[in-house]
């Protein structure tokens, strides 16, 4: 498989461009006089960058705007139809696979069954074959408008050598490059992170005119757990790409239960989905899913309500640390726990009662907005920010 020759990787920017892309990607500027209010440059400088930006074809006029008492303001906005990245969440036993323009709307998306341990090679050209056919289904033929692949897998990653470091749930990936693997069928740039990350930066993704808070902690309870960051706006992953890891911190007073770091009592191995569906087999209950205990719950079912709970209040007194220490603005669940209104409330109200005051008084502690689709949102936001970049794509 080659790529077509109709792509051409976007060339780097300059830091002036990039001043007038930013607030225009994230809505905080929506024409040239709003550009000039925002990033507080004349309103001649802008006009010269936003035409030099329509030029490059990464900026369009729309219509006119809402008038402030003068002549109606020409909209402006990222041109979607630029490109096309093929976003990739891996889980350990399924998959989400969608397509978003270079304005950052998620055009398509699949979710489909797919095991991590059959390996990168078959997990990530099965992926490929998933996006290609989901262009073919938007009307596409062959890749000419894949612009590049942007992967979240469930496991460390290193910021400095894009690697997957010591994965728990994922056998064989370890030191795996998901550029170096993919590249073998296609050749196109390739970003990957661990899921978390990107489902924090799905949380950066505006919808209309709302405003996004500039300080998140995004926390992912699936199968495992996982934690990204958001500070100021910005995906923040720390000197090489742990920042956020609370999936092995010791969870006090705690049963000595091990987990595959090689210790006891780490968060992950008391409170992850896999965790609680353990304790219900264990308990002699026909469990495989956490779904199904969820559902239990649902239905007053005492052992798998008090697992839930007791999982969001150990969940929650790991996080009131972070809440502490960080003082963001919004707390975020996400993954499957996140649908149990017990382990939710399990999680409120030790935030409450561990925290001090002044740092939940600002706080929001909410479900997030894109439960299943915040993966591919937020690994089309990180490949995005590349492209409207000063580095570019590498």
């Amino acid at each position: 498989m080659t790529t077509t020759e109709s792509f051409r990787a976007p060339s780097r920017h300059t830091p002036q461009a990039v001043e007038v892309l930013r607030p225009l990607r994230t809505g905080a500027a929506r024409s040239r006089a709003d550009l000039a209010r925002v990033t507080g440059l004349s309103p001649s400088t802008v006009a010269s960058r936003v035409e030099d930006l329509i030029r490059l074809g990464h900026v369009v006029e729309t219509g006119e705007g809402a008038s402030r008492g003068g002549r109606r303001p020409r909209r402006l906005q990222i041109r979607g139809d630029a490109g096309l990245v093929g976003c990739v969440d891996l889980g350990v036993d399924r998959a989400s696979f969608g397509l978003v323009d270079f304005s950052g709307a998620l055009l398509a998306e699949r979710h489909v069954a797919l095991d991590v341990a059959e390996g990168p090679t078959a997990v990530l050209s099965a992926s490929l074959a998933h996006l290609l056919d989901m262009l073919g289904e938007l009307g596409e033929t062959g890749h000419g408008r894949l612009s590049g692949l942007s992967v979240g897998v469930p496991g460390p990653v290193s910021s400095t050598t894009a690697r997957i470091v010591s994965p728990s749930r994922m056998p064989g990936w370890n030191g795996v490059s998901v550029a170096e693997v993919v590249q073998r069928e296609i050749d196109l740039p390739v970003v990957v992170n661990n899921d978390a990350n990107l489902m924090a930066a799905g949380e950066l993704v505006a919808e209309g005119d709302e405003a996004v808070p500039a300080d998140q902690v995004f926390v992912k309870v699936g199968s495992g757990i996982g934690c990204g960051i958001v500070s100021r706006g910005e995906l923040y992953t720390g000197s090489n790409g742990w920042a956020g890891d609370i999936s092995h911190v010791t969870v006090p007073g705690a049963t000595a239960v091990p987990c595959s770091c090689g210790r006891t009592g780490c968060l992950d191995a008391l409170a992850s989905g896999n965790a609680l569906v353990r304790e219900m087999q264990l308990a002699g209950h026909d469990v495989s899913t956490v779904e199904a205990m969820i559902d239990l719950a649902r239905d007053a079912h005492p052992l798998a309500t008090g697992l839930l709970r007791g999982a969001g209040v150990m969940t929650g007194g790991v996080l009131a640390t972070i809440v502490n220490f960080f003082n963001p603005d919004r707390l975020v669940l996400g993954g499957v726990l996140a649908d149990s209104d017990v382990f939710v409330a399990g999680v409120r109200s030790t935030l409450w009662a561990d925290c001090l005051p002044m740092a939940t008084d600002q706080l929001t502690v909410e479900v997030t907005r894109h439960q299943g689709s915040g993966g591919l949102r937020g690994a089309g936001r990180v490949f995005l920010d590349q492209v409207f970049s000063v580095r570019g794509l590498a």
